[in-house]
């Protein structure tokens, strides 16, 4: 049987959707700073939004997977960009804690009913290579939340909270660009049908056992490798202007190199994945950082640059190999599982963000970090994941 082509301009554009979605969500953390002078926020409050923003994203994802997997909705990503669209309006104009965190939970809801689908249209127009397809997607998220700090310090820095306003026009062009993918997706989801009725190769099935101790595994290393990337999505920036003293805006460029690493990683991570496996690349990406991470706390402010880009490099690798390998598990409920695992995405960083804003609060940051600094650990129950060999048949 030959396999379907890689749909390279679907892609794309769905990394450029990616990107615009991932920056407006990543303008949240990255207006802390700002939010905490002018109301006067406590870091354990700080911690509340975060998980807010996050429990939002996480609650609707899995629902909507299961059910775009009973009936695929092409055009249910566009209703999600209107949810954020809403929240991003809402969050230039609170005037009060309250009004922010309602504000940051339209954003993550509008996220929950993006990613699902969406994760549908990367796996459909793969044609076979799904690493690749899956890191082209989520360079895009990763490159999208990297920008967003940058152009917070350029703009809503010296502007002002109300200066948020001016992105409502990356959630209309997002909308716009998914009308498009929405008719290619409708497409292929009428030639996966075909196929399927002409009698194509139905996905292998795995033991529920199999399934349940994989899974187990994965959501694991999915809320450790969360719960040290929230260290520095919610308080990088704090914890440079405390232990050396940078401007907010320098502070915003270093959580910018910090992210934009990310991008790079998720890439690398698709296509390794796809020529020596899954397992490997999750053992690698989670598991290896720990030298630099015992080591971070300890450097000045160069090495610290050097250090956080290198850690997240590797990490970042982990989450579209995680993913595809949930998929392969599950191969008949692909919404379901990219939902369940982007809602991970979502929920387990909120939780890890309060628990880390109380150790913060607590404790101090420089103490927070050598906590977070053995996370890596972790990698260690990769070796209880099963060897399946998720790289595509040539």
């Amino acid at each position: 049987m030959i396999r379907p082509k890689t749909q390279f301009a679907v892609l794309i554009v769905l990394g450029m959707t990616h990107f615009l979605n991932d920056l407006m969500q990543s303008l949240i953390p990255a207006i802390y700073p700002i939010l905490r002078e002018s109301y006067g926020l406590d870091f354990v409050q700080i911690g509340i939004i975060t998980m807010t923003f996050q429990i939002a994203g996480a609650m609707l994802q899995p629902v909507v997977g299961y059910i775009t997997d009973r009936r695929p909705s092409p055009y249910s990503p566009v209703a999600g960009m209107m949810f954020t669209l809403s929240g991003l309006l809402c969050l230039s104009q609170a005037g009060n804690y309250a009004t922010i965190l309602i504000s940051v939970a339209l954003i993550g809801i509008g996220s929950s009913i993006f990613h699902p689908e969406a994760t549908r249209m990367a796996r459909y127009a793969s044609g076979g290579r799904q690493g690749l397809a899956q890191g082209i997607f989520q360079v895009g998220g990763q490159a999208g939340g990297a920008v967003g700090p940058l152009l917070a310090a350029l703009i809503i820095v010296p502007r002002g909270q109300g200066s948020l306003s001016w992105f409502a026009v990356i959630a209309l062009l997002a909308m716009a660009l998914l009308v498009w993918t929405g008719r290619a997706h409708h497409q292929n989801i009428k030639q996966m049908a075909a196929r399927k009725a002409a009698g194509g190769a139905s996905a292998p099935a795995h033991a529920p056992a199999t399934i349940a101790l994989a899974m187990f595994v994965l959501i694991f290393l999915m809320f450790t490798k969360n719960a040290y990337g929230e260290s520095f999505r919610s308080f990088y920036t704090f914890y440079l202007i405390e232990r050396f003293d940078l401007s907010i805006s320098s502070s915003q460029m270093m959580l910018f190199l910090f992210l934009i690493a990310s991008a790079a990683g998720a890439l690398i991570g698709g296509i390794v994945g796809d020529k020596i496996g899954r397992y490997r690349v999750i053992w690698i990406s989670i598991l290896g950082p720990l030298p630099l991470t015992l080591m971070l706390p300890y450097v000045d402010l160069f090495w610290t640059g050097v250090l956080t880009v290198f850690i997240n490099l590797i990490m970042a690798s982990a989450f579209a190999s995680i993913l595809i390998y949930a998929m392969d598990l599950m191969p008949n409920r692909i919404g379901l599982v990219g939902g369940l695992f982007y809602g991970l995405n979502f929920g387990l960083g909120g939780v890890a963000a309060a628990i880390l804003g109380v150790i913060a609060d607590s404790y101090g940051l420089d103490t927070m970090y050598r906590i977070c600094a053995l996370l890596p650990l972790a990698g260690l129950v990769a070796w209880f994941l099963p060897r399946l060999d998720t790289r595509p048949a040539d």
